[in-house]
């Protein structure tokens, strides 16, 4: 694995590999005796507003030995429309390797190819796969390492978003039952369903269900960054599919809700709920931290 750049370019062995690091990273924390980042500048390039990603990555890559170096787009000359490609090209001189927060799936692929280190996806329009391994990881501090291949998982509201095609990726990859719940116009289209070719996914604008037996509960923000203009027809559209108590009552008796953060309460999800499972929504949190160490570790030692 030279980047982690999407949740479908892994394997099914590489996923399970990361959550097992993941889980031993966070259990030595404080203790590393090994800094695989030692010497090494890896810069953080973000297009997008950050509270968990940045804090995450420079916090983990400087417990790896590393230093991180925040460049927001505003204060580097892609703002001013330099080409990705150039961009990369430069930094690949420089640094040893880099995070990327931006829209374009594109100029995360560019990025990579262009300037020969390895490089993070650190949320794009098409995927966010560390948020993906931090709720795996979490799933299986909850359930038990492997877990997910018996039960059912179930993601809410805007399910063709970044966050759930991460989800269907690990579901073809991992092999586990993931019921999509939402309107219409959110589920994936019929050509994305085909790509995948995974019989364990399900669709559905039936929210009961979509949850009916499933163990966890996703949700997520219902208007993206770059959608505001959106905000009131999806709001209209996506309150059938908000994570409320009633809904609940018919997922499976030990069940966790789990979201991956900035949660607008009233919306997506009532505040009882994410009060009510706060520990498992915080922990995602926090296993960010976790999961992206070892993704840190696994790309500078492959």
């Amino acid at each position: 694995m030279k980047s982690l750049l999407t949740i479908e370019e892994l394997t099914g062995e590489e996923i399970r590999e990361l959550l097992e690091l993941g889980h031993r990273l966070k259990a030595e924390r404080g203790e590393h005796a090994h800094l695989p980042l030692k010497g090494q500048t890896w810069a953080l390039i973000f297009s997008k507003s950050s509270t968990r990603t940045r804090v995450s990555f420079e916090t983990g890559i400087y417990e790896l030995g590393g230093r991180p170096m925040f460049l927001s787009t505003r204060d580097m000359q892609l703002g001013r429309g330099e080409p990705i490609k150039d961009t990369a090209r430069v930094l690949g001189r420089m640094v040893h390797g880099a995070v990327i927060r931006t829209f374009s799936q594109q100029d995360v692929v560019d990025f990579a190819q262009f300037s020969g280190i390895p490089t993070i996806n650190a949320l794009t329009d098409q995927e966010h796969p560390c948020q993906i391994l931090a709720d795996l990881m979490t799933l299986e501090e909850i359930y038990g390492v492997g877990a997910w291949k018996d039960m059912k998982i179930a993601f809410m509201g805007d399910v063709d978003n970044n966050v759930g095609r991460s989800w269907m990726w690990a579901a073809k990859r991992l092999g586990f039952t993931l019921a999509l719940g939402g309107p219409a116009s959110a589920l994936p289209s019929d050509a994305t369903l085909r790509v995948l070719n995974c019989p364990t996914i399900t669709t559905t604008t039936d929210p009961y269900d979509a949850v009916k037996d499933a163990t966890v509960i996703n949700t997520d923000t219902w208007i993206s960054m770059g959608q505001e203009e959106q905000k009131g027809s999806k709001e209209q559209a996506f309150f059938p599919y908000q994570v409320n108590a009633e809904l609940l009552s018919h997922a499976a008796p030990r069940h966790s809700v789990f979201h991956c953060l900035p949660a607008y309460r009233g919306y997506e999800i009532t505040d009882d709920v994410l009060e009510a499972h706060s520990d498992a929504i915080f922990t995602q949190a926090e296993n960010r931290l976790h999961a992206q160490k070892a993704v840190l570790q696994t790309l500078v030692e492959s």
